[in-house]
């Protein structure tokens, strides 16, 4: 330890300044939420205007603060908004979305416009092609940086710094697009994200890309009492991801009971970064227009003791069309 300078003193800067080189130097990555299905818009570009009354509105906001025990983790922050409209076949959706990282040291946004194109096959059977046009700004606050010769022996980092300062913020478009396949009962979707894989590097490398992320998700809807309780389901989930060299699988089901609803999920990853990562425990409440969930990521590998969990909340609110809208079909799918 330098002479007069506390670990505790040395141990945030230092891990900012490892947050920074790891993004600016290897693959980007883009967040993820446990409650998948209560960011549709964010999953798939092809459920923009699937809300279930009648094709009408739906809000969402989403939050999640990942590894809060650690400093200076993320945050991820989104909200959308979509809708169908029978006079253009389709959804419109609105997305916006706030990844914040090392205490403010970087941080992503990114905004999107989605159409959706509704399809139908036959009268049981239809589809969905979404197309995701997006404006993505990574920004760098290099004031919260530290570097050696910044260090003073007795006063710590109090020295101006030589190291050269390169652009704070890179600004660049983006497209997504996806398919969704559903009849009242089952569902199956594949998206994918950065179809043009922006560059994302600070000192220009035009390697430094962020990477096509690849989402195959399906899901069926079972009723437990047709009769006296419609609404009482058990949907049973799977959701594939893939981002360069990062790949997971979750598996899981929600129960719903009435205004109740819950779910539990098992989070593994494959390939170089294989391990059990996490159980995902989700209670939500669900009344007319309103639905509000909870989850909590249990960590189950060997990081557990520095990062035991994660949080994610989700608020929404659903409005019916004015005009009945004649060509929508709904699409029976979890709500969180």
């Amino acid at each position: 330890m330098i002479k007069g300078i506390k670990a505790t003193t040395l141990v945030k800067p230092v891990m900012l300044f490892l947050a920074v080189c790891i993004s600016a130097y290897s693959w980007a990555q883009d967040p993820e939420f446990s409650q998948f299905y209560a960011t549709p818009v964010y999953t798939n570009p092809a459920m923009a205007g699937t809300g279930q009354c009648n094709g009408g509105g739906r809000a969402v906001i989403n939050y999640r603060n990942q590894w809060p025990s650690l400093p200076g983790t993320f945050v991820t922050t989104a909200f959308s908004y979509d809708q169908h409209f029978d006079k253009i076949k389709g959804g419109l959706g609105l997305l916006a979305v706030q990844d914040v990282a090392g205490e403010g040291l970087l941080k992503t946004s990114q905004v999107s416009a989605v159409y959706s194109y509704q399809l139908e096959v036959t009268k049981k059977f239809w589809m969905r092609f979404g197309l995701e046009g997006q404006v993505i700004q990574r920004g760098l606050d290099f004031s919260k940086l530290r570097f050696e010769d910044q260090i003073d022996a007795t006063r710590g980092f109090v020295n101006p710094t030589n190291e050269p300062v390169v652009s704070n913020k890179i600004t660049s478009p983006n497209f997504s697009t996806g398919f969704l396949a559903y009849t009242k009962n089952f569902y199956a979707g594949v998206a994918v994200h950065n179809l043009i894989e922006p560059v994302q590097s600070f000192y220009g490398d035009p390697a430094a890309k962020l990477p096509r992320r690849y989402t195959v998700h399906a899901g069926s809807v079972i009723a437990l009492d047709r009769r006296k309780n419609p609404n009482s389901t058990f949907s049973p989930n799977a959701l594939f991801m893939m981002q360069a060299k990062f790949t997971q699988l979750n598996v899981g089901f929600y129960l719903n009971r009435g205004p109740l609803v819950s779910g539990l999920w098992f989070r593994q990853t494959f390939g170089q970064y294989r391990n059990s990562d996490a159980l995902m425990i989700l209670i939500g409440f669900r009344k007319d227009k309103f639905k509000f969930g909870y989850s909590y990521d249990l960590t189950v590998d060997s990081k557990r003791a520095a990062a035991p969990g994660s949080h994610e909340v989700s608020a929404a609110i659903e409005w019916c069309a004015r005009a009945p809208q004649h060509k929508y079909r709904v699409l029976h799918c979890p709500d969180f």
